[in-house]
């Protein structure tokens, strides 16, 4: 396919394109070009153009004109898959359809607390727009930061922090181009008549809404989002867990709540260099030239900052009742444990503010004032309010450290990071969390790398795991290894049975073992809705859809 992007093709194509969308919204000049290979993964593709639709009938032109010339599409929402690829395709050649033009709330009802949205809607645009029009609802909100999509996320199986964080599960309709230009209504939405397609999302007959996540067997234009009602009441709450191993009893003692109903919200779970590296970066004068920290440095830190080995975080949601029913209950189930629950509201916080106000800049101030705007961005994330702040990790190893201004604008790919994530799935027992992260270790350790660890209860019986390599990728050597690092490591954890619920570019061909009746259905699916592999060849698709492995893909 890239071969004929090279040819004729991309040139019959690029015209009609332009005739289609206009000049200005089909860019082939190298510093745009540039921009949308940015990757903090170590290696990028080159595009051949980048296309910017407004609309669904503009993306069925772009389509249409792909097929005919044979040129591949990649579409991204806003291109923020940090850590995954970003913006990047799978190889060189493909036309980025850049959705994010497309970025109208297109429906709105507080009653049944849904909305409508196209790709392009980000997180603090639709925040900003239930604040305005004053509907009493929150959306999940992901640590990702506020400009990026809702829509991408999803399509991802992303997660997110409240009870409605199990993303995916709450979409209600999707409406999707495919390659050859036919435009698909899901659920209900392909009866003219229906009335019910956001309440309902399975419709009548096969559920195929799946099919578009995670694949690369049509572009979705729009889906339906349920969102939360506001509640009356909210804590937030943190247990500190002062040695490595204490963490798996919390593990244990949390998973009844969370099966039972009582810890609504999806907990997550830090390791001390993941808290960490959201108040600092790197701290190579501590380091020494090997690296990474040692034992005492990351004590030391600890110790500075008030953190144990583990940190957990989570919500309480409901009325004032409930939310303290849920305290009791939580209490009660970590009292065999280390862990003890520390619970902020908004009196709390409001005290907390005063306080730090009257200690000023004395050091017990300034530690005070952190944690209180760290426990205000938590409460802010909780309701749906996107916090750039979050994104500060994936800037540990950056030379230079945060840009000026963090975290407005900030953009992990384009500030030059360096961050691989690799994404296991993990049964919710403390033991499973022990020995995903004895694994790791030693993989972090011999590569010289500082193992960032987050384990998140992404439903009510799985924790989420995301393991980070942070590099600099100034530094060649250090690249290299962190290629070898996250190599090493995604096979060890597939290997053992820990299989990443969602993977960057450079590994979407290993997850095929080349005799998977999974991936020949997947194939078979893939070559009835796509023939000639315009969109997206190579991504989630396994080994036989004739999309290139990329540069340095196991």
């Amino acid at each position: 396919m890239a071969a004929a992007a090279e040819g004729g093709g991309a040139m019959v194509a690029l015209a009609a394109w332009r005739q289609a969308l206009g000049d200005d919204r089909v860019a082939t000049d190298a510093a745009v070009l540039a921009s949308y290979a940015a990757s903090t993964a170590g290696w990028s593709t080159m595009p051949l153009a980048v296309l910017r639709p407004r609309s669904t009938e503009e993306v069925v032109a772009i389509v249409r004109t792909a097929a005919t010339a044979g040129v591949p599409l990649y579409p991204v929402s806003t291109g923020r898959n940090w850590g995954y690829g970003d913006a990047c395709a799978p190889s060189d050649g493909h036309a980025i359809v850049d959705l994010s033009g497309m970025n109208r709330i297109l429906e709105a009802d507080a009653e049944l607390a849904y909305v409508v949205i196209e790709p392009g809607v980000t997180q603090q645009q639709l925040s900003r727009y239930l604040l305005e029009q004053g509907l009493p609802l929150w959306m999940d909100c992901t640590g990702a930061g506020p400009d990026t999509s809702l829509v991408g996320n999803i399509l991802e199986r992303g997660f997110g922090h409240s009870p409605y964080g199990n993303r995916f599960q709450n979409v209600a309709g999707m409406r999707v181009v495919l390659a050859n230009g036919d435009v698909v209504d899901t659920g209900f939405g392909h009866f003219p008549s229906a009335v019910n397609g956001r309440v309902y999302p399975y419709g009548v007959g096969p559920h195929v809404d799946g099919l578009f996540t995670q694949s690369n067997f049509g572009i979705v234009t729009s889906l339906g989002l349920w969102l939360m009602p506001r509640t009356t009441a909210l804590n937030h709450f943190l247990c500190a867990v002062g040695e490595h191993d204490g963490i798996a009893p919390v593990i244990d003692a949390l998973r009844p709540l969370r099966l039972d109903g009582t810890l609504r919200s999806i907990l997550h779970i830090g390791n001390d260099l993941r808290v960490l590296s959201g108040a600092m970066t790197y701290p190579r004068e501590l380091a020494g030239p090997a690296g990474p920290l040692s034992d005492t440095v990351r004590a030391r830190l600890r110790q500075a900052a008030g953190i144990g080995a583990w940190t957990v975080s989570g919500a309480l949601y409901g009325n004032p009742d409930q939310v303290a029913a849920a305290r009791r209950a939580l209490r009660r189930a970590l009292r065999p444990t280390a862990a003890r629950a520390q619970f902020l509201n908004e009196r709390k916080l409001a005290a907390g503010t005063l306080l730090a106000r009257l200690l000023g800049n004395s050091g017990p101030g300034r530690r005070l004032a952190a944690k209180v705007a760290l426990g205000r961005s938590l409460f802010e994330m909780n309701r749906g309010m996107p916090n750039g702040r979050f994104l500060a990790g994936a800037y540990w190893r950056r030379r230079g450290g945060l840009p000026p201004g963090f975290p407005a604008g900030a953009n992990p790919a384009l500030d030059n990071c360096g961050m691989l994530w690799v994404s296991p799935v993990l049964p919710m027992r403390g033991a499973d969390l022990l020995r995903v992260h004895a694994l790791a270790e030693p993989v972090f350790h011999k590569h010289r790398f500082d193992l960032f660890a987050t384990f998140s209860m992404i439903n009510e019986r799985a924790l989420g795991g995301v393991l980070t390599v942070a590099y600099d990728k100034e530094d060649p050597d250090e690249a290299a290894r962190a290629r070898s690092c996250y190599r090493q490591l995604f096979d060890l954890l597939v290997g053992t049975g820990y299989i990443p619920y969602r993977v960057g570019l450079q590994s979407m061909a290993a997850l095929d073992n080349g005799d998977d009746a999974y991936w020949r259905m997947v194939g078979r699916i893939k070559a009835a809705l796509d023939p000639g592999g315009i969109i997206a060849p190579g991504r989630y698709a396994g080994r036989g859809d004739g999309g290139d492995v990329g540069p340095w893909r196991t």
